[in-house]
């Protein structure tokens, strides 16, 4: 279902985004990307599902470890804190690699950190969980450095925010299946009644098994497949166009901004989606059972890749930028009302967060890279480098969960929606500056 869905909805990118204009290039470009797009819906699928896992796993690993909020974050602070450290290598092993071996190389590597997750829950240790977690992103950097600026350029620029937006649903799809399959897989009490504490832990070694299987078919699949070069991004014309007259890449406004916004939007999400069971299972908010507030969770992500599809259609007629400043400011609304009235009304109102979340990572992503010609695989890389944001955010909300309360606490996220709100409104803006040809690069 999923499979067939992915191209059906692929062919919905590539014939109805692009088909914007009639022309018989366009319809050529549009026959000669669909093939490379349907494939690619699957790692935007894969690494949905692999990081919305990680909101199943900080519960389940908090109840069997005994560990504080802060503790329990560390999950997202190893996972994320991969795209740090790994961006920039990864950025250049897509540069020499090129996209298809560097996805390759993505998929192997997160395999492998899929694979820790058995002698982790064999040896009971924690420490191996997160050095497993941080194998796994890793490798998801790396798709995450090849997948989201190939997608972006392939096809017009003027649809690019639409096309990537329309394409990271089913990123979205991926996160509302985690959480179904976490809650069943990992969080379901044994049918006994009896809680035992080695067969909980055992409980992550199936899924991930499974996972790290399906992503080493998915990565033999793709070194078979051959996709098309784009004009104006391959290795040749990068290098024809390196004249001293660049500007270099920090010189870019709104790159800079957007990588704030990156790092604080992914921050936020990431902090919603971690405290999200643990708010519903507390008993002055949801007061719902583990595995009922896991399978909840995926409302928070379907609502997400609803929004994706809804939200590219609507960017074909209003200013992305308009579009994602509007998104922040309901955002924004949403939290402050959670944090006033509490309980079941608080619950909603966060879950129903996911909606206005859906298209600000791709439509920041497409804005801050718009106009960067041959260096969009560098900003690629320092972009994805910002999702570090997921790493730190939830860890400073952990540190005021512990003081004042997890309701409370969510004030933080709403400090980093007030930036993105900015970053629509004025942050994203092109500044065009004039460099003479015969002067040196600053």
């Amino acid at each position: 279902m999923c499979c067939a869905g992915s191209v059906l909805s692929i062919r919905a990118i590539a014939y109805g985004i692009d088909r914007m204009s009639t022309t018989t290039a366009d319809d050529d470009t549009t026959r000669r990307y669909l093939p490379a797009l349907i494939v690619l819906t699957s790692l935007f699928f894969m690494w949905g599902l692999i990081t919305s896992l990680n909101d199943i796993l900080i519960p389940h690993l908090k109840k069997i470890f005994t560990l504080s909020y802060v503790q329990a974050m560390l999950i997202q602070f190893c996972f994320f804190g991969a795209y740090f450290v790994m961006s920039l290598p990864a950025g250049y092993a897509v540069e020499k690699a090129g996209y298809r071996r560097g996805i390759v190389i993505g998929l192997s590597i997160a395999a492998l950190g899929c694979l820790g997750f058995y002698p982790a829950a064999a040896g009971r240790s924690y420490p191996m969980f997160l050095a497993s977690l941080f194998v796994l992103a890793s490798g998801i950097t790396l798709l995450q450095v090849a997948a989201n600026p190939y997608v972006a350029v392939l096809g017009r620029p003027e649809t690019s925010a639409s096309r990537l937006t329309l394409t990271q649903a089913f990123n979205s799809l991926g996160t509302t299946v985690g959480p179904l399959l976490g809650a069943s897989l990992i969080l379901a009490a044994p049918a006994s009644g009896v809680v035992d504490a080695a067969h909980e832990i055992e409980t992550v070694q199936g899924p991930y098994l499974g996972l790290a299987g399906l992503l080493f078919a998915i990565a033999i699949v793709f070194a078979q497949f051959r996709l098309p070069t784009v004009p104006g991004t391959d290795e040749t014309v990068r290098d024809a166009n390196s004249v001293p007259s660049d500007p270099g890449l920090w010189s870019h406004r709104h790159l800079k901004l957007g990588v704030i916004a990156i790092f604080l939007y992914v921050g936020a999400e990431v902090a919603i989606g971690s405290f999200l069971v643990n708010l519903m299972s507390h008993p002055e908010v949801g007061g719902l059972a583990a595995e009922v507030a896991g399978r909840r969770l995926s409302l928070y992500w379907f609502g997400a890749c609803i929004g994706r599809f809804i939200g590219s259609a609507v960017m074909r007629r209003f200013r992305p930028g308009s579009v994602l400043a509007a998104n922040g400011v309901c955002v924004i609304a949403l939290l402050i009302i959670a944090m006033t009235f509490s309980g079941r009304i608080a619950m909603w109102s966060v879950l129903a967060i996911g909606l206005f979340n859906s298209i600000m990572f791709p439509t920041i992503f497409a804005l801050a890279i718009a106009g960067l010609g041959r260096r969009t695989g560098e900003a690629s890389g320092a972009l994805c480098m910002a999702i570090v944001g997921g790493a730190i955010v939830p860890v400073i909300q952990g540190v005021f969960a512990d003081r004042i309360g997890v309701l409370s606490a969510f004030f933080v996220p709403a400090i980093c929606y007030a930036y993105i709100v900015y970053y629509g409104l004025a942050g994203h803006r092109i500044v065009e500056k004039t460099w003479p040809a015969t002067s040196p690069v600053r």
